[in-house]
């Protein structure tokens, strides 16, 4: 059997790249080296590979056209969008083919009265709101990079967001699917109704990175904008103070529609880029609680988180009801991860989920692993649903500096398993996290998983390589692997 780098150098790609002009024209193939440079990598840039070709479909009937050309050929596709995935979902591999749906922007349907809108996936997520606001509607899964992210990204990963603490992930909003299988059918899943008969076919699509196909429409449940809303922003002197709030909160009966946390180093990063003058810059940590709902319900809410976050020792709290006033509130929590960027020449971002219970417990065994490796670390996150994104500070000209920054991920990782966690809430799995996939499920689990993705993606052709330690008998091996992150990959 030839190795991977043995069929690269005998495949032949010019009938390929033929067959893909014939589908998409010349200008839908992008084949040049120099020009691959822009989708060697997605939002992990610490490792990148250049496609042996990138194409660029308009519609559903060209996505499918490609794919049966990849099948033709037995040719490894990925699908990718606008790049922002954090966790190597969208890294090529040498010999495959990058399917890009950034040109896929069209909104293909409006429907007010029954709260739902159709969208092709390179449609970015904040024109979806953008779309319905007028009417008095919004779209509630808000990732950080909202402006930039597309919605086939996020229906891949499951994406949340600050908003998804009381209104659930993408999961949560997609009513149903076009997609093209990994052998280029082209099939409806779910459908313009929540619920559907039958196997939650949608339900296993979403998540799934790409592995089980490639979705071409998505129908998406919009909301009604509440009759008020109100921001809340207390500082305090400790994280387990503002970790302990947040649990009661929450025990208190109050869902917010968001809750947010930033430690001291996130606070003044953000202050120094985007100087929003909101956040003391003295706090050990700010909770951010968004409010919303019926003008009375907010009235009342609004006291009850004011007399929680005072109890637990808020030196102050500062309120927003006025549009203005909220967003520059958020703006500064939206930015933090680029803020990071002014904090030192590279960081590893990480992506986590807890119980809500164990924030105070968790951020003090963050601090010590920061510690005992020798990088600080900054916290930002969801603190309302327990996702955390610690941002590792580190120099990856450094050499084994990026190793050890991996492998301290890896036991924040590992950490939040062992309190009852996950090792992903929102950024998925793709090639970056897939060694620690053992760390959370059985043996038998993974592989009643990899019997779902050969039901659809028999030849393994579709994104190979993501989320599982091996492309098959990932139980049988995973031990033997959980180091091997992403051989033949270049690193820098």
């Amino acid at each position: 059997m030839l190795t991977q780098d043995q069929d690269q150098k005998q495949r032949n790609w010019k009938p390929i790249i033929k067959a893909f002009e014939a589908v998409l024209g010349t200008n839908g193939v992008v084949q040049r080296r120099e020009e691959l440079i822009t989708y060697e990598c997605d939002g992990l840039t610490s490792y990148r590979q250049r496609p042996a070709v990138a194409v660029l479909p308009r519609t559903t009937e060209q996505v499918a056209a490609v794919v049966k050309i990849c099948n033709q050929y037995a040719v490894p596709f990925i699908a990718r969008g606008s790049g922002t995935g954090l966790s190597g979902g969208a890294l090529p591999s040498e010999d495959s083919v990058l399917i890009v749906t950034s040109l896929m922007r069209q909104i293909l349907s409006v429907d007010l009265d029954n709260q739902r809108i159709i969208v092709q996936p390179g449609v970015i997520n904040s024109w979806v709101t953008q779309t319905v606001s007028g009417a008095g509607f919004y779209y509630a899964p808000d990732p950080s990079s909202q402006i930039i992210c597309s919605i086939g990204g996020n229906v891949a990963e499951n994406s949340g967001g600050v908003h998804c603490l009381k209104y659930g992930v993408t999961t949560n909003h997609v009513l149903g699917l076009k997609i093209v299988t990994p052998e280029g059918e082209i099939v409806d899943l779910g459908g313009q109704i929540p619920e559907a008969p039958g196997y939650d076919l949608t339900g296993i699509f979403v998540g799934s990175e790409g592995t089980l196909g490639i979705a071409t429409e998505i129908t998406l449940r919009i909301l009604k904008s509440a009759e008020s809303i109100c921001v809340l922003l207390a500082d305090f002197t400790s994280v387990e103070a503002a970790g302990a709030t947040v649990s009661d909160i929450i025990s208190a009966g109050i869902i917010p529609g968001g809750m947010e946390m930033m430690d001291n180093v996130s606070i003044n990063a953000v202050e120094d880029v985007v100087a929003t003058n909101c956040y003391p810059r003295d706090a050990t940590a700010i909770l951010l609680v968004e409010i919303d709902g019926l003008e009375v319900e907010v009235a009342v809410n609004k006291q009850r988180v004011i007399d929680i976050c005072k109890q637990n020792g808020a030196r102050s709290v500062t309120s927003a009801s006025d549009a203005e006033t909220r967003l520059k509130l958020w703006k500064g929590r939206k930015a933090a991860f680029a803020a990071a960027g002014h904090l030192s020449p590279d960081y590893y971002v990480q992506d986590g989920v807890i119980p809500r219970t164990q924030l105070p417990y968790v951020l003090q065994e963050i601090e010590v692993l920061s510690q005992k490796f020798g990088y600080p670390i900054a916290n930002v996150f969801h603190a309302g649903d327990g996702n955390l994104h610690p941002l590792i500070l580190f120099d990856n000209s450094i050499s084994g500096a990026l190793e050890k920054v991996e492998e301290l991920g890896g036991e924040i990782l590992k950490l939040c398993v062992r309190v009852g966690g996950s090792i992903s809430g929102e950024h998925g799995i793709g090639a970056d996290k897939k060694c620690y996939m053992p760390d959370m499920f059985s043996n038998v689990d993974l592989e009643t998983m990899q019997w779902v993705r050969q039901v659809f993606n028999p030849q393994g052709l579709a994104n190979p390589g993501k989320i599982f330690p091996t492309p098959r008998t990932c139980g049988e091996a995973a031990n033997a692997i959980k180091n091997q992150h992403f051989e033949g990959v270049e690193r820098f």
